[in-house]
């Protein structure tokens, strides 16, 4: 229930009026932020459960992964509804015209069958391949890094943070698996 609580948040500052100048704006990139932090802490999970006192967030990894394309898909509704107001002729001019926005939509792509193939059915159906497929987690959140990147106006502190944690997140994991490697060649 805690992954409600940005929204939760976002919603109550939307009916105190407390959303700014562009309160559309506001949503569109609170919703953003949030599906990043939580795909972030989705990838976080594996270097955290080393940690023994952290290892029982991996109970919770799918529903964070799940979490994730839940502020994916609000965010998207958010631009459509918000921004774009569900014009066609709009929807069309920004995905021709706007790059990032593309990149935005490879992300939510990859991101869709991970949500779908979620459940512990499908995890059964697809047996190893379920593994797999969930790689495609580590295209996404480059994706969506992508897409974040490529909206800087002003700063770059933020989208450096996030890049920063992104390369530490995956670098873990090739370190990990060159480790491995070396281990069995010595074995």
């Amino acid at each position: 229930m805690a992954g409600l609580a940005p929204l939760l948040m976002i919603t109550y500052q939307a009916f105190s009026d407390n959303l700014g100048a562009d309160p559309a704006q506001a949503i569109v990139l609170a919703t953003g932020i949030w599906s990043l932090r939580f795909l972030w802490i989705t990838l976080a999970v594996t270097p955290l459960r080393k940690i023994k006192l952290l290892a029982w967030v991996a109970r919770y990894r799918r529903m964070l992964g799940l979490y994730a394309l839940f502020y994916v898909i609000l965010h998207l509704l958010a631009f459509l509804t918000f921004i774009l107001g569900w014009r066609m002729d709009l929807i069309w001019r920004e995905l021709t015209a706007r790059p990032y926005i593309v990149m935005g939509m490879l992300s939510l792509l990859l991101l869709l069958p991970l949500g779908v193939t979620s459940t512990k059915g499908w995890i059964k159906r697809l047996g190893k391949n379920w593994v797999k497929l969930h790689y495609l987690i580590y295209p996404a959140a480059i994706l969506a890094l992508v897409h974040f990147i490529m909206q800087i106006r002003i700063s770059y502190a933020e989208q450096v943070l996030y890049a920063t944690l992104l390369v530490l997140l995956l670098g873990y994991r090739v370190v990990i698996k060159l480790f491995d490697k070396k281990m069995v060649k010595t074995c």
